[in-house]
């Protein structure tokens, strides 16, 4: 099996998680990839944000090995595709909190391992939450709304890192989608 242009960001995805585990390597799908997956491309995403604490060597050569270059730094790039790949860092938490369950999407390509609707909701809100990115308010409100999250949790972790009056934002926001 190889990457070809017609498969979508999860199948891609799904490909790249699977063989990278194949390799060893763990690895899960975080940023707005999640969101377009989740909100089934209501949000458009063509980039792949994989989180790991995998060796950066390794990932290059079995990146290679599926196909992709390196290209502008961090990102790999794939003649078949108009998605690209990037390991842009090795947290596993949102905030200080880390992350302790993950999604796995089964496709006909692989496994997808992902953030969960909740954390995905999470993490697009931290962004909001400390750089005001009304995108990422924007993103949250898409999943919220396509995918079944925990409300109550987010509010708990809202509360934990004190932004309850971003929080009150974010439901405000929500209802409004809603009410339309």
């Amino acid at each position: 099996m190889r990457i070809t242009h017609e498969m979508g960001i999860e199948e891609v995805a799904a490909f790249v998680c699977s063989r990278l585990r194949e390799a060893g390597l763990e690895v899960f799908l975080s940023g707005d990839a999640v969101v377009s997956i989740y909100t089934h491309n209501r949000y458009e995403s063509h980039d792949l944000d994989f989180v790991t604490i995998a060796s950066y060597k390794k990932l290059e050569a079995e990146m290679k090995k599926m196909g992709f270059s390196k290209e502008a730094g961090r990102h790999f790039v794939h003649p078949e595709s108009k998605i690209f790949v990037e390991f842009p860092g090795y947290a596993v938490a949102i905030d200080d909190e880390p992350i302790r369950e993950f999604a796995e999407r089964r496709t006909p390509y692989g496994v997808l391992k992902l953030l969960t609707p909740t954390d995905c909701v999470k993490d697009r809100l931290a962004a909001f939450y400390h750089w005001n990115d009304r995108q990422g308010l924007e993103q949250a409100v898409l999943v919220t709304t396509s995918q079944p999250v925990q409300l109550a949790e987010i509010e708990r972790w809202s509360k934990s890192i004190r932004m309850q009056d971003r929080y009150r934002e974010f439901r405000d926001e929500l209802q409004k989608t809603r009410d339309e």
